[in-house]
């Protein structure tokens, strides 16, 4: 594993953080989606995981991922003083992080808050149409095409919605996924 994983961009302690656990997260069979640290007194860490065989997310998988990465930040220790640990699952209303995301997801709304503004704007909602390692693109609400350099992306996310409810539900034996393919179901949500 490892080296074949797109990893999401983080900068500064969260990057130290994503590059201290990433290795042992892969090793174990999961995927990083996203660190966040929050709070000055008593930092969170927040650490958001999928499964790398995209199998459903379990309490049993927050807790692997919790004593492992939990024992890594103990040697690492790069938060000096008390901090809080929190793993968790993308959840349906998931973060777009990777292009994987993007392009899995494809057809769905999400919304995008840039760093920089684009067009005057710093905010957008639309549907999902893919990316590739440079660029992020959403269909806006009025119809026209966007592109968003993936560097300018300070946060990207799904917006929940019955159809998107729907489509990360278990596919029926023999379905279609969203690019049109026809797979058999092995009985684990895709």
């Amino acid at each position: 594993m490892g080296t074949d994983i797109e990893r999401p961009h983080h900068e500064g302690l969260e990057a130290r953080i994503a590059d201290a656990i990433a290795p042992t997260i892969e090793h174990m069979g999961y995927e990083l989606v996203r660190v966040q640290v929050s709070g000055k007194e008593r930092p969170v860490v927040q650490i958001m995981a999928d499964r790398s065989d995209d199998a459903p997310f379990r309490v049993e998988d927050c807790e692997a991922i919790s004593h492992a990465v939990g024992a890594v930040l103990d040697v690492e220790d790069p938060i000096k003083g008390e901090w809080t640990l929190e793993v968790s699952s993308a959840g349906i209303d998931r973060p777009l992080t990777r292009v994987k995301d993007w392009n899995r997801y494809a057809g769905h709304v999400a919304t995008v808050e840039l760093l920089v503004p684009q067009e005057g704007r710093k905010r957008f909602k639309g549907i999902v149409l893919g990316a590739d390692a440079e660029t992020a693109r959403l269909r806006l609400e009025d119809g026209t095409e966007a592109g968003f350099p993936r560097s300018n992306i300070r946060k990207a996310k799904l917006v929940l919605t019955d159809e998107l409810i729907a489509a990360t539900a278990a596919p029926p034996t023999g379905s279609r996924s969203a690019d049109g393919v026809q797979r058999e179901s092995d009985g684990q949500t895709h």
